[in-house]
């Protein structure tokens, strides 16, 4: 086993700490809902009247599988 010459206990905590925040941080401006690929779709849906429950039916008729309040956020954030 190699004897280190010099070693600053402090540095290395202080790097392991950064290197620890870099890990574990996350950046959720670059996620995407699965509800995005279909947006288009489901803003025609509204726009013609369709109600949430009815919305979330045709996802699940397309194979997409999320719950109510999923799509109720995803509605209050993009729908106009």
């Amino acid at each position: 086993m190699k004897k280190l010459k010099y070693f600053d206990a402090a540095k290395e905590v202080e790097r392991l700490k950064a290197q620890t925040k870099a890990i574990r941080k996350r950046n959720y401006s670059k996620r995407r809902s699965v509800l995005d690929t279909y947006d288009t779709e489901i803003k025609k849906l509204l726009n013609n009247g369709a109600t949430p429950a009815e919305i979330l039916r045709w996802l699940k008729g397309v194979e997409v599988n999320i719950a109510q309040s999923t799509l109720s956020r995803w509605l209050s954030r993009n729908a106009q």
